[in-house]
């Protein structure tokens, strides 16, 4: 069995910096020290760099099956190890959709084929599959999504009986997508009736508005406490949003958890003007203010999870007009350097990046042996160097789409190794 020896690393680890070695030994983490010595180990000399448990993504879109021309599972899975991603929970809305056991199932066999990564999946509702999910084993995947509001791929749920049904018929996690399709149509109408098929960017915001937002969002929290569902609501957008969530008690004992996405967290719709399409996601990035609400939301504890809702788009899709560019965009490989890059600006601590995008989503999604530093646990490390400047460009993007909106941006930290239980699968630009 392989031993490797991190020597001279600083852990960052369920709130505290700490000078240590790290011992693996095949898939596992079996002595945290100082001072360690082991024979026949292959030593790594990380003096000087951070030890992070590796990063779980409760989001990504990795396009496989039938939207492969975007990206695949070895594609994007490879591009998020580069990123420190060591785990990710995939959505249902490929071609075929995931809303059916036996299709679940496939994806997981594409996953053991090529992911680089640890990997679930998530199962998506729909208006008639409320039979499948009853059948659903609870320890089966990651839970169903439900998408409130239609997005791409559109697997719109809008039969309120039903997604009550759904509500009442799981114990697992049901993951939600909600903007109100309703406000979302009314608002495109009044827009195309003024522009036509020419609706400037600047007004997809408004089009994806804070209301379309607020209204879903609230109606599916109020139905979650009714039936005593567990609710997790994806990507929050709004500022109004964050007043929904609790903080007064510990994430264990909530039943109703929310995420925020690296993009809200960075850009503002002052970015629309250079970036256009390109930061078009849906919700859509809304204004500073919105920004610094959901800021404020994730310090104090109502936002639970950093993600990244990773989904690539092939640069020609994204450079139709408006109405016709899709929205999404890749992120995996670039998050952790983002979020790292606003410790640098003191906006948050080291020690709050690794609770919310490491120890968070693994209690959240009651993952075992993963998410911390400790003992016994796997192996899920990543190396990072947090004054290594680098700068994004075409020639280091590893997306299959080959394009980021994070094109141009100087980081000041690098990842440098990533190691999947116990393998050194990422080092230093070089992948095993």
């Amino acid at each position: 069995m392989e031993k490797i020896l991190l020597k001279n690393g600083t852990i960052v680890n369920e709130g505290v910096q700490t000078e240590s070695d790290v011992l693996i030994e095949g898939e596992r983490i079996v002595k945290i020290a100082r001072d360690i010595t082991s024979e026949n180990a292959i030593i790594i000399d990380v003096e000087g760099l951070l030890i992070l448990p590796g990063i779980i993504d409760d989001q990504v879109h990795f396009r496989e099956p039938g939207l492969t021309h975007k990206g695949n599972i070895f594609s994007e899975s490879r591009a998020a190890i580069a990123g420190g991603i060591t785990s990710f929970m995939e959505q249902p809305n490929t071609i075929p959709q995931t809303t059916t056991i036996q299709k679940l199932e496939e994806k997981f066999a594409m996953g053991k084929k090529c992911a680089y990564a640890n990997y679930s999946f998530l199962f998506g509702g729909t208006n008639d599959n409320l039979e499948e999910i009853k059948r659903l084993d609870k320890n089966a995947c990651s839970g169903v999504k439900l998408f409130l509001g239609s997005s791409t791929g559109n697997m719109l749920v809008d039969n309120e009986e039903v997604i009550e049904k759904i509500f009442r018929n799981t114990s697992m996690v049901i993951s939600v997508h909600c903007e109100d399709e309703n406000t979302i149509r009314e608002n495109l109408e009044k827009y195309k009736l003024k522009y036509g098929d020419e609706i400037p960017i600047k007004y997809h915001p408004l089009i994806r508005s804070e209301e379309a937002c607020y209204l879903s969002s609230s109606k599916a929290i109020a139905l979650a406490k009714k039936t005593d569902a567990r609710l997790h609501v994806f990507h929050l957008s709004t500022a109004k949003e964050t007043a929904l969530f609790r903080n007064d008690i510990p994430l264990e004992k909530k039943k109703i958890t929310a995420e925020v996405c690296v993009h809200h967290l960075w850009f503002s719709d002052d970015d629309y003007e250079s970036k256009q399409t390109l930061i078009k996601w849906n919700p859509a990035v809304k204004t500073k203010a919105d920004r610094d609400g959901l800021w404020e939301a994730l310090l104090d504890n109502r936002i639970d999870v950093i993600a990244t809702d990773h989904a690539p788009h092939t640069w020609e899709e994204k450079m139709n007009s408006y109405i016709k560019a899709p929205s999404g965009g890749p992120l995996v490989q670039h998050a952790l350097p983002a979020i790292l890059e606003k410790y640098h600006e003191g906006v948050l601590t080291l020690t709050k990046v690794v609770e919310k995008m490491c120890h968070n989503p693994a209690i959240l999604f009651q993952i075992e042996k993963r998410g911390f530093i400790r003992e016994g646990y796997f192996a899920d490390l990543v190396v990072v160097d947090m004054n290594s400047s680098w700068r994004v460009k075409k020639d280091n993007i590893l997306y299959k789409c080959g394009w980021s909106p994070f094109e141009g941006q100087q980081f000041k930290s690098q990842i440098k190794h990533t190691f999947i239980n116990g393998h050194l699968a990422y080092d230093r630009g070089v992948f095993s």
